[in-house]
């Protein structure tokens, strides 16, 4: 089994900046992706950006990519998502999720394994 951790979450103005992480721990693949994704009161989980672990490659939401970034460290089996000039729109349950393969989807029925989530507000 494989767990996700999150951390980073909390209560912030507009404007301001949050760093959310996501440690992996117990059984290890040679290759997946990360993903990190969303879900606001009443809404569906949607992507928000995603990365290969080998190779670094990363994806976003075209709605997001100019705020947010996605990192990793593979050292700390972590990744990071860092999130800029945060808009009340952006309140949401952020969460990470693997997929134990090369192919980045942005279907979060397509990933393996979540984290519990990590509360993200963002006031006005």
């Amino acid at each position: 089994q494989v767990q996700l951790t999150e951390s980073g979450g909390g209560l912030v103005q507009a404007g301001e900046s949050l760093r959310l992480s996501c440690t992996a721990s117990g059984r290890t693949f040679s290759t997946y992706v990360m993903g990190w994704f969303r879900q606001a009161p009443g809404k569906e989980r949607e992507f928000v950006a995603a990365i290969t672990w080998i190779g670094g490659s990363t994806y976003y939401a075209d709605s997001l990519k100019d705020r947010f970034t996605i990192s990793r460290d593979n050292a700390k089996n972590t990744v990071y998502l860092q999130m800029n000039s945060l808009k009340p729109e952006d309140t949401a349950v952020y969460y990470c999720a693997l997929n134990r393969g090369t192919t980045v989807y942005s279907s979060p029925n397509r990933y393996d394994y979540w984290g519990q989530g990590t509360q993200v507000t963002v006031s006005s």
